[in-house]
C-alpha cells in the first residue's frame, strides 16, 4: 500500500504551507513502530495538509491511503487514522458544495467536493470500525454513522444497537451525538430521533450523563421547543453526576479524568530555551492548555451554552450549577465557559466572579491557577468581588510554603501562586507586593511580576530599585515586542514615580547608541509621562526631536512638549509628522497640547474629509481639544457618522463626548442604542476592559447632560 504513494503526482498539490512533497513521507511515518515518529507525522499532516481544517488537493489525494491504513489491523494507531479521516470528512461537509474555494496558491480549488462522495462510498468500513473491539477505534468511527450514512432507518438502527452494546460513558455519549447529527442532516430522521432522545432523557434508569446528553442534543435538534424547564432539568442532572475523589495532595491535584491532554504540568518544569523569550514560551503553554477537556459532559454543556445563546439568565444559572458541581472536573471546565460569557456579554457578573473565586482553593492548585488566570483577565471593576479570596489564597500559600513560594520548584503550586499574585496586583492590592519583590530578587519568572508592577503605584518606592536595575541590565538590542525592556519601561511609566527618570534617560541613550529606535521611542514616551519633573532629560531629548526615524521623532517631540511646554518647538514638528505613517499619533499629540496648537487647525480640518473613518475621528477629537466648544458644530456630526459606520471608534468618540457638555444632546439616541446592546462592543478586539470603559463613558455623558440640562433626561 505504501508503495502506491509513488503513483500520485504530489508535486502538483499544495497545502497551507507550500508544496505537498512531504505528504507521502508523513503517511508512511504514520505506520512507524516508533510512537514519537507517528505522533510527529500526524502533527505535521494536521498542521500543513489539514491546517485549521482545510481540505487541499493533497488532503483529498491522501484519502485512499488513510482509508487503507484504517482498515489494516496492523496499523499501530488506527484510532488516530480514523479520527483524521472524520476530521477531513467533517471539513468537507462544512464547505458549500457550490461555493468557490481557493488553494494557498490562489487557484480555484474543489478537493472538498471529492471527499464526501469518497467517504460515503466507504461507509461500510466505518460501520465495521464503529463495532471494532478497540474502544478507541469505536469512539473515532461512530460519528461517521451520523455524518455519511444516507440510509436513515439503517443509520438510526445501528446507532441504537451501538448504545445498547456500549458500556463506556464516552462511547455512549458519542452515539447520542451521532444520532443528533443524523437528525439535523436528514429531515426524515428528525422526528424518530428526537422522540427517541426525549425518551432517553426521561428514562430514570439511565445514568445521569446519558440522560443529560439526550436532553441537550434534543434541544439542539429542536431549539424551538426549549422552555423554562430545560436548564433546571440540566442542573438537576449535573447534581447527580458522581464526583471524583478529592486529590490526595497537591502533587496530584488534577481532575482524574483529564481528557484530551497530557497535563505535563505535573512534571518538573523544563529548563527554558535561552533563545525563546519566556513571555513567548508562556503563550505556547497557554495554547497547550487551551481546549483541554476534563469532564465527559463538558462538550455537551458547551453545546447547550451555544444553543441558549442570548438567554443570559438561563446561561448564568447553568454556569452557577457547573461551578458548584460536586465534580471537580466539571468545575474546572466551567471556568473557561464563565470567562467566555463574561467576556462576550454585558451585565452584572458579580455572582459568577464570586463563584470563580470559590475555585481558589489551596489544596487544588491546578484549578486555582485556572480561576486566578481567568480573574486576572478582567478589569478591576469586574474582578473586585474576588479581591479577598485572591488575597486569602496568596496568604495561605505563603503561610504553608514560606515567603519565597513564588519561586517554588513545584510547578502546579508555582503557577497557582503566581496567577493569584498577578490577579491581585491587577486589582491594585498591595498584598501582592511580597510576591512581586520575590520575583525581582530571585529572577524567577520576573517577567510576570514586571507585567503587573505598574498597577501598584503606592508601592513605587519598593518596586523601583528592582525594576530600574533590571532595565539597566536589559538587552536593548533584542527583538522589541518580546524584550524585557519593553515591559520594564511600561511598568516604570505606569508607576509614575519621578525617581525612575534617570533609568529611563539611560535607556534612551543606550537604545540610540545601538540604533534601536523603537526602544528609544518607548523610553521617551515614558519620560513624557513625568512632565516637567523630567526636565533634566531635555539635553538627551532635544536632539532626537529632529531624528530621521518618524517613531523616534514623534516620541522625542511629545517628550519635548511635556518637559518644557514650549509650543514653538513641538507644534511645527508634529504638524510635519501628519504626512507620515505616524499621522494619527501626531494628531493625538496636537490635541493633548490643546489651545497652544491652534496653528495646526487648518491642517486638521482638511483631515475631516479623509476617506478613512479613524482619520476623521482622530482629527475631530484633536480639533475639539484645541478649539473647544466653538468647534462642536463641526466635529460632533463627524464623530457620530464615524461611530455609526465603525463600531470600533465608539470608545474614542465617547471619550470626547464626555467633555462637550449640553451641546452633545443630539448624540443621546446613539448613546442609548449602544447601552441597550447585550453583547460587548468597543475597541478593535471588543475586550471586557474596552467595553466596560465604553459603558462608563456613555453613562457619564448621560449623567452630565442630566445635571447640566434644564429638564432631567
Amino acid at each position: 500500500m505504501i508503495n502506491s504513494l509513488e503513483g500520485v503526482d504530489w508535486s502538483s498539490m499544495g497545502h497551507a504551507y507550500g508544496p505537498a512533497d512531504e505528504v507521502p513521507l508523513w503517511l508512511e511515518q504514520m505506520t512507524s513502530p516508533d510512537p514519537d515518529v507517528r505522533e510527529r507525522a500526524f502533527s505535521s499532516f494536521y498542521n500543513s495538509a489539514h491546517h485549521q481544517g482545510g481540505v487541499y488537493a493533497c488532503t483529498a489525494a491522501s484519502l485512499p491511503f488513510l482509508l487503507a491504513l484504517a482498515d489494516d489491523p496492523r496499523t499501530p494507531d488506527r484510532a488516530a487514522v480514523v479520527r483524521l479521516l472524520l476530521s477531513i470528512g467533517r471539513s468537507a461537509l462544512d464547505c458549500d458544495p457550490d461555493g468557490v474555494h481557493y488553494s494557498p496558491a490562489g487557484d480555484i480549488s474543489t478537493p472538498h467536493a471529492d471527499v464526501v462522495p469518497r467517504m460515503r462510498e466507504r461507509i461500510e468500513d466505518f460501520v465495521r470500525h464503529a463495532a471494532d473491539p478497540n474502544p478507541q477505534v469505536r469512539q473515532a468511527a461512530v460519528p461517521a454513522l451520523g455524518l455519511f450514512l444516507d440510509d436513515t432507518d439503517r443509520a438510526f438502527a445501528l446507532l441504537r444497537e451501538r448504545l445498547a452494546a456500549e458500556n463506556g460513558t464516552e462511547e455512549r455519549l458519542l452515539v447520542i451525538e451521532a444520532a443528533a447529527t443524523l437528525a439535523r442532516r436528514l429531515p426524515a430522521a428528525r422526528g424518530p430521533v428526537t422522540t427517541w432522545l426525549a425518551a432517553q432523557a426521561a428514562d430514570t434508569a439511565l445514568d445521569a450523563d446519558i440522560r443529560l446528553a439526550a436532553l441537550v442534543h434534543r434541544a439542539a435538534c429542536t431549539p424551538e421547543t426549549i422552555d423554562a424547564h430545560l436548564v433546571p432539568t440540566v442542573t438537576g442532572l449535573l447534581q447527580q453526576l458522581a464526583p471524583e475523589p478529592a486529590p490526595r495532595d497537591e502533587v496530584d491535584a488534577r481532575p482524574a479524568d483529564c481528557r484530551q491532554c497530557t497535563c505535563s504540568d505535573v512534571a518538573d518544569a523544563p529548563a527554558p530555551d535561552q533563545g525563546v523569550p519566556p513571555q513567548l514560551a508562556a503563550v505556547f503553554d497557554d495554547l497547550d492548555r487551551h481546549g483541554r477537556v476534563h469532564a465527559p459532559t463538558t462538550e455537551l454543556l458547551t453545546t447547550l451554552h451555544r444553543i441558549l445563546d442570548t438567554r443570559l439568565s438561563e446561561r448564568t444559572a447553568l454556569l452557577t450549577a457547573q461551578l458548584r458541581s460536586p465534580d471537580r472536573a466539571t468545575r474546572h471546565d466551567a471556568i473557561a465557559m464563565a470567562k467566555a460569557l463574561i467576556g462576550s456579554w454585558r451585565g452584572d457578573h458579580s455572582g459568577l466572579v464570586r463563584l470563580l473565586a470559590d475555585c481558589l482553593l489551596p489544596h487544588d492548585p491546578y484549578t486555582a491557577a485556572e480561576a486566578a488566570e481567568a480573574l486576572s483577565r478582567l478589569p478591576a471593576g469586574v474582578a473586585e468581588p474576588a479581591r479577598e479570596p485572591l488575597a486569602a489564597l496568596v496568604e495561605a500559600h505563603r503561610t504553608t510554603h514560606g515567603p519565597a513560594v513564588w519561586a517554588t520548584r513545584h510547578p502546579l503550586l508555582r503557577r497557582a501562586h503566581q496567577a493569584a499574585v498577578t490577579a491581585l496586583a491587577r486589582l491594585g492590592d498591595e498584598r501582592a507586593l511580597p510576591g512581586l519583590l520575590t520575583a525581582l530578587d530571585t529572577d524567577t519568572d520576573a517577567w510576570r511580576a514586571v507585567q503587573v508592577a505598574g498597577h501598584l503605584p503606592q508601592a513605587a518606592g519598593e518596586l523601583l530599585p528592582g525594576l530600574s536595575r533590571r532595565l539597566a541590565d536589559a538587552d536593548l538590542a533584542r527583538d522589541w515586542p518580546w524584550s524585557d525592556a519593553c515591559a520594564l519601561i511600561a511598568a516604570l511609566r505606569r508607576l509614575g514615580d519621578p525617581a525612575a527618570v534617570p533609568a529611563l534617560i539611560a535607556a534612551v541613550t543606550a537604545s540610540v547608541r545601538q540604533e534601536q529606535w523603537r526602544g528609544a521611542a518607548a523610553a521617551l514616551h515614558a519620560l513624557a509621562r513625568f512632565g516637567t519633573d523630567a526636565a533634566c532629560a531635555l539635553e538627551t531629548v532635544r536632539p532626537l526631536a529632529d531624528a530621521e526615524d518618524p517613531d523616534l521623532r514623534l516620541a522625542a517631540t511629545e517628550a519635548l512638549w511635556a518637559l518644557e511646554r514650549d509650543p514653538a518647538g513641538a507644534v511645527p514638528r508634529l504638524t510635519d509628522l501628519l504626512d507620515t505613517h505616524k499621522q494619527h499619533n501626531a494628531v493625538d499629540a496636537l490635541g493633548r497640547i490643546g489651545a497652544p496648537a491652534t496653528a495646526a487647525l487648518p491642517r486638521l480640518r482638511q483631515m475631516l474629509r479623509a476617506g478613512y473613518d479613524w482619520t476623521r475621528v482622530h482629527a475631530a477629537v484633536a480639533i475639539y481639544e484645541i478649539g473647544g466648544p466653538a468647534e462642536v458644530e463641526v466635529v460632533l456630526p463627524v464623530l457620530l457618522e464615524a461611530w455609526e459606520k465603525n463600531d470600533s471608534t465608539a470608545n474614542r468618540v465617547l471619550e470626547c463626548l464626555q467633555r462637550m457638555g449640553p451641546a452633545v444632546a443630539p448624540a443621546l439616541p446613539r448613546i442609548r442604542a449602544e447601552l441597550a446592546l447585550a453583547r460587548r462592543s468597543g475597541g478593535y478586539f471588543t475586550s471586557v476592559e474596552d467595553d466596560e470603559a465604553l459603558q462608563h463613558a456613555a453613562l457619564a455623558v448621560i449623567d452630565r447632560l442630566a445635571r447640566e440640562s434644564e429638564h432631567p433626561l
